[in-house]
């Protein structure tokens, strides 16, 4: 049986688009964005941002797609596929594995702040709460280790359920309906927002580029953050997209199916940003609030809205839906990875990856409260060091492995990257941007490297 039939793929080109997307769409979008153009000045962030998503992710996307449907195997065993009789590529693809690790040890405890507030207000807990009443809230929930650990622990449970059933059974089935939950969600949300007396200011400062603010913050900050959120909202680098590409047909070519994906992606981060900035100007919060702004600035305006109950059950079960669907994604390439390299069975793999998931997700919780004197990387506490490991260091420079092995001849080649690009119906890659995919992509990514450390 040949290596790619004895592999389970997905049953349909919308399910590999939307699982894709999924991988992509998750905190990046829904929570790290709308703060992350708030600290940066708005519509002249999000302008860079889209630029960068365009020049830098596009490419970067379909060659991860590239070594996945060219080899049919997670990155160690594609790569490995691939590369040169005798070299040493693929050991990226076990750097790829702990950096999807590193991820989910901070990812799960996120997602379950997103489970815990979702059943606050399914529940009623703020029902009738007032404003200042809510931001304990939040404070209560980080200070108590076993509240924390009870939701990280069945956002994992959940998780790894789902890719219990296979591929097309569970992961893509499961995805579909939560981005189908999702999408009308974030529509019905942003309308709501859209029509709040006073959100014009919030529309400005999201839409309306502001050249002097963004100076007053520095330029080189505005942009490299931009950069910064482009790599981390797709994954890239660390194979999460990669595994995607090992279960495509040859039927469609990869540049517009990355162009669909990414796409999808922006339009979720927009629109969380149209759900978030007229809600904060509505209500006189300012929308730089860091990451406290979805856990206490907006569940503050819910309990100022009329139906606020409503609106905000609905907004936490679409962040759920938001970030549910990148911890499916990512789960899969760590229980494919062992599935490839070690030759288990999928129920083995995912035993073993649910006890690791678990055990490395038990520092973050505690890192809130009995660890909270915990710090690295120059006093970074717990999540914010596992979130710098990654979205620094990891993402860029296995990026770089990536745009080096697929564009130079000492790696896997850009006739070969270039062939199977353009493999199959649709938008083609032109050849003439391969000098651009060697020399200045590596160039800035290795800027975004530097500036990250810095």
């Amino acid at each position: 049986m040949s290596e790619v039939k004895d592999r389970e793929g997905f049953s349909s080109r919308l399910g590999f688009i939307l699982v894709s997307a999924g991988c992509a769409i998750g905190i990046g979008n829904v929570w790290r964005f709308p703060y992350t153009v708030g600290e940066n000045g708005g519509a002249i962030f999000v302008l860079f941002y889209i630029i960068f998503l365009v020049i830098l992710g596009v490419p970067a996307l379909t060659m991860e797609l590239a070594v996945g449907r060219a080899s049919g195997r997670t990155t160690m065993r594609g790569i490995q596929k691939l590369e040169k009789k005798g070299q040493f590529w693929h050991v990226h693809g076990w750097v790829c594995y702990i950096g999807c690790i590193i991820l989910m040890m901070y990812y799960t405890t996120v997602a379950g702040w997103m489970l815990s507030y979702f059943w606050k207000y399914l529940t009623g807990t703020f029902e009738n709460m007032k404003p200042d009443d809510v931001t304990p809230v939040f404070d209560d929930l980080m200070a108590s280790p076993v509240e924390m650990l009870i939701f990280m622990v069945i956002i994992v449970i959940l998780g790894f359920l789902v890719l219990s059933f296979g591929v097309q059974r569970g992961l893509e089935r499961v995805t579909k309906v939560i981005m189908i939950g999702l999408l009308g969600l974030i529509l019905i949300l942003a309308v709501n927002s859209l029509f709040l007396k006073g959100g014009g200011e919030g529309i400005k400062f999201y839409l309306m580029p502001n050249p002097e603010k963004a100076g007053a913050i520095g330029w080189g900050k505005v942009i490299t953050n931009a950069m910064n959120q482009a790599f981390f909202t797709l994954s890239l680098g660390i194979g999460a997209m990669e595994i995607f590409g090992s279960y495509m047909s040859k039927e469609h070519a990869l540049t517009g199916e990355a162009i669909r994906i990414i796409s999808l992606d922006t339009f979720v981060a927009i629109m969380a940003g149209l759900i978030i900035f007229p809600a904060c100007s509505a209500f006189g919060v300012e929308s730089d609030q860091g990451p406290s702004l979805i856990f206490q600035t907006l569940p503050r305006i819910f309990a100022d809205m009329n139906g606020g109950q409503v609106w905000g059950t609905m907004f936490f079960l679409f962040m759920v839906f938001a970030s549910f669907s990148t911890v499916t994604a990512v789960f899969e390439n760590l229980v494919r990875t062992l599935m490839d390299n070690l030759d288990w069975t999928r129920a083995r793999s995912i035993a073993v990856n649910f006890i690791i998931v678990l055990v490395t997700g038990v520092p973050c919780v505690l890192g809130f409260n009995l660890w909270s004197d915990v710090r690295f990387f120059g006093g970074k506490d717990i999540l914010s060091s596992e979130d710098f490991l990654v979205s620094n260091i990891i993402l860029p420079a296995g990026s770089i492995v990536f745009m080096l092995f697929c564009t130079w001849k000492f790696g896997w080649g850009a006739e070969k990257y270039l062939e199977e690009v353009n493999t199959g119906k649709g938008i083609k890659m032109s050849g003439r941007l391969i000098p651009y995919f060697k020399y200045v992509l590596p160039v800035i990514t290795v800027f975004i490297l530097i500036r990250g450390l810095i």
